[in-house]
């Protein structure tokens, strides 16, 4: 985690203003009457950080566990799911360093998942994508109508994506997002119209974007 910020603390524990990314985004969940739990997923090693430092300082108080993630994404969800009780209804996957999630595409997301296999938030493409080989030459250019950029949070039935995290360790199956688990399974992913604003903060240029978007809030 953090290895395209270039430097030397966690993007997750830049400040944003008053308070650390991570703790926005937190926030946000924690104001949702419809979040009953949060499990929060941390780099190994850096548990008692997030629990001290994040958590209790300002106050998560849906935060119930601290587990230590795995070597990637895909791991660190699968560590997740194992502390979520088997009778919970949904599961919301989030990054923790996309903070301006809304809370209402957080309500939305809840409930349409009592309707459908599993939601994820997105936006359209704007920018012509292309399909390349590995010479570097254009073999076809897609059509963007039908193409959506994908962010989280992304949510399933807590029995759908339990199911799907299981098999695709049986078949040593490694997806790009969690909603590519669930899809390979036959089930069908809703996606609901997002904001550009919920970014996802992997570098500096993104930290510095995310800033003006912080401001530009802070000011209306």
């Amino acid at each position: 985690m953090g290895k395209r910020m270039g430097k030397e603390k966690k993007k997750q524990y830049l400040f944003l203003g008053d308070r650390p990314v991570l703790a926005h985004t937190l926030k946000v969940f924690e104001g949702i009457d419809e979040v009953n739990e949060i499990i929060l997923i941390a780099p190994v090693g850096e548990e008692g950080y997030c629990l001290n430092e994040i958590v209790e300082k300002y106050r998560i108080h849906k935060v119930t566990k601290v587990v230590p993630g795995g070597k990637d994404r895909q791991d660190s969800v699968y560590n997740g799911l194992k502390f979520v009780s088997n009778d919970t209804a949904c599961v919301i996957v989030h990054d923790g360093v996309r903070p301006f999630v809304s809370s209402d595409i957080i309500k939305q997301s809840i409930e349409l998942c009592a309707k459908v296999d599993g939601v994820a938030a997105g936006v359209p493409a704007r920018d012509t994508i292309k399909r390349v080989a590995k010479d570097m030459f254009v073999e076809a250019t897609m059509n963007r109508a039908h193409l959506w950029l994908i962010q989280t949070p992304q949510t399933f039935r807590y029995k759908i994506i339990s199911e799907a995290y299981n098999k695709a360790y049986i078949d040593n199956f490694r997806g790009t997002d969690d909603a590519s688990l669930i899809e390979r399974l036959g089930y069908k992913i809703k996606v609901i119209m997002d904001s550009y604003d919920n970014i996802k903060i992997t570098t500096p240029f993104d930290m510095i974007f995310a800033e003006m978007i912080y401001k530009n809030r802070e000011n209306r």
